[in-house]
């Protein structure tokens, strides 16, 4: 079987996304359909891997980055019946090494897949990284997600 790796937006087939990321990751079934469309519909990029004969899409990777020096590596995933191919190593790759942020500073959360992340160049960060955790659910957004002039910043 033959497979293609292609980062175009307008390829991604967001029923894909969003079936495998509402029933079968783990770290994601708390967003909702919206929730997983804004995230997708505002990557910094996105690639999709994709079965040649058919055009169905059988991976997915998404970043969000500030374009300039950092990225972090969000949502990827094969299809289980198309694992063993070498399309994960593929597909970060590409992401990470395949174009426009190649010379990035890479993060990304992952409780599995170790050594394929590896294979990649990333690693487990030394005492300099910290993480704030998520709330969840989120509360409602508020209408302005920046301080008012007049409100005193402390």
């Amino acid at each position: 079987m033959n497979y293609i790796l292609d980062d175009s937006a307008e390829r991604i087939d967001f029923e894909a996304v969003w079936s495998f990321l509402s029933t079968t990751a783990p770290w994601h079934r708390w967003r909702s359909r919206d929730q997983v469309r804004q995230q997708v519909e505002s990557a910094w990029r996105v690639v999709g891997v994709y079965e040649e004969a058919s055009g169905a899409q059988v991976g997915f990777a998404r970043a969000v980055s500030d374009g300039v020096c950092d990225a972090y590596l969000a949502d990827v995933y094969v299809l289980e019946e198309h694992r063993g191919h070498g399309l994960g190593k593929a597909l970060v790759n590409r992401m990470v090494d395949g174009g426009p942020g190649a010379h990035f500073r890479w993060t990304l959360f992952t409780a599995g897949a170790h050594g394929l992340y590896e294979h990649n160049g990333f690693s487990v960060p030394n005492q300099t990284a910290m993480v704030r955790p998520g709330r969840f659910p989120a509360p409602a957004p508020a209408p302005s997600a920046r301080p008012h002039q007049d409100e005193p910043v402390v």
